[in-house]
């Protein structure tokens, strides 16, 4: 990984990216998308994790983040460990999922290209965080915000369900944010 990309001060607010290796689309079903919302909360709770904005797509997830507690590349590690396995149990058990096999194959067969694997590889190494200053913020928000409506989706970021940009609007999503602005 690039010196760039790593969490350098646990006091900032960082932009971070994860992926499905080789851009998979896999959240294409909610029960999916709701096991790392299951996570996140989860974090927020009992990890420190401050998630100030956030959205679901169909191959990765962006985030706004910071910590009170555990280093966030920890809180980051472990989301991603828990929730490829539980997704894996999720396509596994999903008897509508009509590339099971498939995916299953694919996840397996990228594993055995690192040798860190104990079994499958969901999630790209890395989470690209990129420090935000506060020039930075507001646009990181708005990108994150308008992916959906980028990927045509939905025509107002506010409609897409599994984003923040619901509580930005005065909503409220499934997640508990912190408001930056």
């Amino acid at each position: 990984m690039s010196s760039n990309y790593k969490f350098r001060n646990q006091e900032c607010l960082y932009f971070v990216t994860f992926t499905v290796v080789k851009w998979i689309d896999v959240f294409t079903r909610r029960e999916y998308k709701d096991i790392l919302v299951d996570s996140f909360n989860y974090c927020i709770k009992n990890k420190g994790l401050e998630i100030y904005a956030w959205v679901i797509m169909s191959n990765h997830v962006h985030l706004i983040i910071g910590t009170t507690h555990k280093p966030m590349q920890d809180i980051l590690r472990d989301i991603k460990r828990h929730t490829s396995k539980q997704l894996i149990k999720a396509i596994t058990e999903n008897i509508q999922e009509s590339r099971k096999d498939w995916l299953i194959w694919f996840f397996e067969r990228e594993s055995k290209l690192n040798p860190n694997n104990e079994y499958v590889q969901f999630w790209q190494q890395g989470s690209h965080p990129i420090e935000l200053w506060s020039n930075a913020i507001d646009q990181k928000l708005d990108y994150l915000h308008n992916n959906p409506v980028t990927a045509g989706w939905v025509d107002e970021p506010e409609h897409y369900l599994y984003s923040s940009a619901r509580d930005y609007a005065g909503g409220k999503g499934f997640i508990n944010v912190l408001f930056l602005i």
